[in-house]
């Protein structure tokens, strides 16, 4: 019997036309103008994301997250938002992963939040007051580099809700 309260959020691919009301993704595309360097031995794909994390004495910290996979269907329950920076996520191994996002408000939806999949070599970065569900590792427990707000009140920048009702939830 299905619940007719559940909603399933649909699975959309990442591509950066459908993920800009929330930031950039981060990859390396020829939309990017890649050009060679090192004696003609590499490409390199500039500016990929805008980082934003001066605000209020902040600076641009580097980080790993170890992100232990999750099993789907998955219910949805908490979402974050970091207002004084971005924050970029990229998986170190190749490795797809899920991007929960809502748009900037005071809160975050239930009926406006969006679901993508990240293709291995994928990542994201959410601009400031994004609101994003934490980490969601699908295949196998991932590393993650993380760019973001280091500094003053780095900590403290961290909105979260919680939401039960209606519930959300994201299916194979």
């Amino acid at each position: 019997m299905t619940d007719p309260d559940r909603r399933v959020l649909p699975i959309e691919p990442l591509d950066a036309h459908r993920f800009q009301t929330f930031g950039d993704v981060i990859e390396a595309a020829d939309r990017a103008s890649p050009f060679t360097i090192n004696e003609g031995w590499a490409r390199r794909f500039d500016d990929l994301a805008r980082i934003d994390t001066g605000r209020e004495g902040g600076h641009t910290r580097l980080s790993i997250f170890r992100a232990k996979a999750r099993p789907l269907p998955l219910r949805l329950s908490l979402m974050e938002r970091h207002q004084l920076g971005s924050q970029a996520f990229m998986a170190l191994a190749p490795r797809r992963f899920l991007v929960v996002v809502a748009p900037p408000g005071p809160q975050p939806y239930p009926a406006l939040l969006r679901c993508f999949v990240a293709a291995p070599g994928q990542g994201v970065n959410y601009a400031p007051g994004t609101w994003h569900h934490p980490l969601i590792a699908i295949d196998a427990d991932t590393d993650f580099v993380v760019i973001d707000r280091g500094g003053p009140q780095a900590d403290g920048d961290c909105d979260e809700v919680r939401f039960d009702t209606p519930p959300v939830w994201v299916e194979p």
